[in-house]
């Protein structure tokens, strides 16, 4: 993961552990049409969130996502 991205994908993870997130929401929250601001799709690829098989799709931390944020916020 890119060190230029690394603040915004901590704001993203603290943003999706403040409450439950549909799929809708993140889209409209979090998609970009430029290619070099690509957090959603690094958090995906990294494995720090995942889409739940229920409907509506929810996204979610994975443990690796909850650990990072949890890292991120005792350096602070």
């Amino acid at each position: 993961m890119s060190d230029v991205l690394l603040p915004l994908t901590r704001d993203f993870l603290a943003w999706l552990a403040a409450r439950p997130r549909d799929y809708a929401d993140v889209m409209e929250a979090w998609r970009t049409s430029c290619p070099r601001l690509t957090v959603w799709e690094d958090a995906i690829d990294a494995g720090l969130v995942t889409r739940s098989a229920d409907r509506p799709i929810r996204i979610e931390l994975t443990p690796r996502g909850t650990a990072m944020l949890a890292a991120n916020r005792s350096l602070r």
